[in-house]
């Protein structure tokens, strides 16, 4: 499980095939193989850790369902460790399970040297959408600031844009998305009570 605070930023430095490395400072120190790691919200199972860059295997599954096809190298990446039992849950509970693929629709800078990030939610995810509620984009753990039909809205502040991958996001650029479990958990439970 990962809380959806980003610990760093790091680079592609190969993606061939079914196999993607990841350049990085922090996150190697303690991810052994076999560990897990969320790359741009993504679980990945370390299979390479020379103490300078993590590699990944990359499953048809992954591929088919998250926006990592579309890596190139030099491509920034946000990254994130499991959280240990002793840490404390600074966003929310993110399974690194991403759960579908939205696209950016907007970035307005505000006054405050943060921006109002609009995304394009694919349908049958947006019932999981509450205005105030989390969402993890990228890896990330943000609050919705606002509704709309097709999608939300994020309000980021300048300390998320200058550490994670959505400081540079552009409309067009697809992002990974996954709800919060906890509705989803619900939504499961309720489905006896409401046939």
């Amino acid at each position: 499980m990962f809380t959806g605070i980003v610990e760093e930023r790091g680079q592609v430095r190969e993606i061939e095939g079914h196999r993607l490395a990841v350049g990085c400072a922090v996150v190697p120190v303690d991810s052994g193989i076999g560990a897990s790691v969320a790359v741009n919200g993504v679980c990945l199972t370390v299979v390479g850790n020379d103490g300078a860059s993590l590699a990944f295997d990359l499953s048809e599954e992954t591929l088919a369902r998250t926006s990592l096809r579309r890596l190139a190298v030099g491509d920034p990446v946000n990254l994130e460790r499991p959280v240990s039992l002793a840490a404390r849950l600074g966003g929310h509970m993110v399974q690194g399970h991403v759960d579908g693929v939205g696209e950016i629709a907007g970035v307005e800078p505000d006054e405050g040297g943060g921006a109002r990030l609009r995304i394009v939610v694919p349908g049958p995810l947006l019932r999981y959408a509450v205005e105030k509620g989390s969402i993890t984009v990228d890896g990330v753990s943000l609050t919705i600031a606002a509704l709309h039909d097709d999608g939300v809205t994020i309000a980021l502040i300048p300390h998320t844009l200058s550490v994670t991958t959505l400081g540079a996001a552009r409309p067009g650029d697809p992002v990974n998305l996954e709800v919060d479990v906890i509705a989803r958990y619900v939504e499961r439970l309720m489905e006896g009570y409401t046939r």
